[in-house]
């Protein structure tokens, strides 16, 4: 009779693990020694000529080639307390999948960055890595040039994706408990996943009628393809998340009518849609646009291709945007990219305080966008027929800090200027979805309509129900989404197996 194989502990085998990643690590740092790397050049991301990519839409950066990743790999110090974690709002193990980098292991780097992260493919090309795990890396602090940990999570992902490899990692036991995940965003995604591989039943209703929130009606395509999102939620489907979309929760069916279907527990990540306005004369005029709906249908509905896909946005000759942040430049890139002779960023601060990430301000630089700081829109002109044609401003002096941590804009009187615009997109902040918490009895809300949550745990002030990303920040990043998300999805498994 054949003797009967005995699986290794689970223990046992992450002992195993460990010890044979410390022996080929140290392997890597014989071979390389830390004064050596750190005399290796950052690789610079290769991109597509600035006048040529501002005509269309197709993607900007083109990634790291594979001998450039392994370079970029071997600048990794392999820090005894790696910091770059903490600095990661998803907690990835960078050290780990970027030494894989550097021993050509790239379908074991991508697997590595799947452990914590769904969406590393997203992450790779949309995160401000610059001010989270690169802030935190030892190599900045040795010689002020980060790890490019950022291109080097859209390298192997990609390298993944391309290669077809798509690893499925093993998913717990079925529990038999459903959970209603309520926004297909980066948050909703996240929180899916993880509860997916923890053995619950996840249903995704998403408002759109495709999947990716902000991820696909505000990031366009020139920085995220649609493909790429495609394939990440691809891969979510594979872990078995259902997700259904054109359901609208609080219209289509409120968290109560779902509690009754036999859904346990629920997350909340509808996200910040509602557009803020500045409230000045003729913002009714044809022609003004919030950052919302311009981006919407130029990315989602795919205006940019009329009239192949039927929904017209406007053309025009000058456009101006108002902000600083990244919708701001993605608003004003796209405005170039659809035929703008001359597309303007107004600001009301100077550039040290734009909150756009560095990258997304040297790039609308490069493509010609003009930049007029220190100024604030006072009132729209519009022609007989109602549309715009002319904005008046006014140059603004710095004082103060507010709340923000930045110098408080203050006008300056006799500065009024007019300009003629014929496009004006405003892309000053979002406020949180409304329609859910009006729906939903009982749950408690900040004074910024933002949905209150305990944030150790991400519970709000209902039984069961989490919630996470913009729908309790107000408008923020899709990692400290994620983030939200994975703190949420630990609780919930708590929560359901209670």
């Amino acid at each position: 009779m054949a003797e009967e194989k005995k699986e290794l502990a689970p223990e046992l085998k992450e002992k195993l693990r460990a010890e044979f990643e410390k022996d080929w690590r140290k392997d890597l740092r014989k071979a390389v020694p830390p004064k050596d790397r750190m005399k290796q050049v950052r690789q610079k991301m290769p991109e597509r000529p600035a006048g040529e990519r501002n005509k269309d839409f197709k993607e900007v950066n083109l990634g790291l080639t594979q001998d450039m990743a392994q370079a970029e790999a071997r600048r990794c110090l392999d820090c005894a307390n790696p910091q770059c974690i903490a600095g990661c709002p998803v907690a990835i193990d960078i050290p780990s999948f970027v030494k894989l980098i550097e021993r050509g292991e790239f379908l074991a780097a991508a697997w590595k960055l799947k452990e914590t992260n769904s969406l590393p493919a997203i992450c790779g090309r949309v995160c401000p890595q610059e001010t989270q795990c690169e802030e935190l890396c030892a190599m900045k602090k040795a010689s002020g040039v980060p790890v490019a940990i950022g291109n080097l999570e859209r390298f192997a992902s990609d390298f993944e994706r391309l290669s077809g490899s798509i690893n499925i990692p093993p998913l717990l036991p079925p529990t038999g408990k459903k959970v209603a995940v309520i926004g297909a965003g980066p948050a909703g995604l996240t929180v899916a996943g993880d509860l997916a591989k923890l053995g619950h039943k996840v249903t995704v209703f998403e408002a759109l009628h495709e999947s990716g929130g902000v991820l696909i009606y505000g990031i366009p395509e020139f920085r995220l393809p649609k493909a790429i999102l495609k394939a990440e939620v691809d891969y979510l489907r594979r872990l078995g998340v259902d997700i259904r979309t054109s359901f609208v929760v609080g219209m289509t069916a409120t968290i109560d009518d779902l509690r009754n279907d036999g859904y346990e527990a629920f997350f909340i990540g509808s996200g910040a849609g509602l557009p803020n306005f500045m409230k000045i004369p003729g913002e009714n005029l044809v022609g003004v646009y919030s950052a919302n709906e311009y981006l919407t249908r130029v990315n989602l509905m795919r205006a940019y291709a009329f009239p192949a896909y039927d929904t017209p946005v406007f053309q025009a000759k000058t456009a101006a945007v108002i902000g600083g942040g990244n919708v701001a430049m993605d608003s004003v890139r796209t405005a170039k990219r659809l035929g703008a002779e001359r597309a303007v960023i107004v600001y009301r601060r100077s550039r040290t305080e734009m909150p756009a990430r560095t990258e997304e301000i040297h790039h609308a630089e490069e493509e010609g966008i003009e930049f007029q700081l220190l100024t604030t829109p006072i009132r729209y002109f519009g022609d007989n027929y109602g549309h715009l044609r002319a904005m008046e401003c006014q140059k603004m002096g710095l004082g103060e800090p507010d709340a923000s941590g930045r110098r408080r804009p203050v006008p300056i009187e006799g500065s009024e200027y007019t300009i003629e615009v014929d496009l004006a997109v405003c892309a000053i902040g979002q406020s949180p979805n409304p329609l859910i918490p009006q729906t939903t009895p009982g749950l408690k809300m900040g004074k910024w309509a933002n949905v209150e949550v305990d944030w150790a745990t991400m519970a709000t002030s209902l039984p069961g129900v989490y919630a996470g990303g913009d729908i309790i920040r107000g408008g923020a990043t899709v990692i400290l989404a994620m983030g939200d998300a994975r703190v949420a999805a630990a609780q919930i498994d708590k929560y359901l197996r209670r």
